[in-house]
């Protein structure tokens, strides 16, 4: 596994319930500020061999990516971690959104 995909790997499965984080958001701790479509293809390939919690990573804008059932899926399991949905389908990034500061290196810091 490359440096990188391992880095995206281990900062998903450290976001907590109730918690999201953005694919921007994690491409820039993993090293690669414009790496957030990376950050799509790991989630989509790697998702269920590690048990990614997927569904916590969020669009920069705080929205779901994901079209039609496996949009309604991802919120659907968001609502049951106690995340709430703006009536225009947001998500507050402020309120909800996870900063892993220990994942940081001395670089991002």
């Amino acid at each position: 596994m490359r440096p990188f995909t391992k880095k995206v790997v281990e900062i998903i499965v450290d976001i907590p319930e109730g918690k999201v984080m953005t694919y921007g958001q994690i491409a820039a701790i993993a090293g690669s500020p414009r790496g957030a479509r990376q950050v799509v293809r790991i989630l989509h390939t790697l998702s269920e061999k590690y048990q990614l919690p997927w569904q916590r990573v969020l669009n920069s804008k705080g929205c779901i990516g994901l079209p039609g059932e496996h949009g309604q899926l991802q919120r659907r399991m968001l609502e049951k971690e106690g995340i709430i949905f703006a009536e225009n389908g947001f998500v507050n990034l402020i309120e909800y959104g996870y900063e892993p500061l220990h994942l940081l290196d001395e670089e991002n810091r």
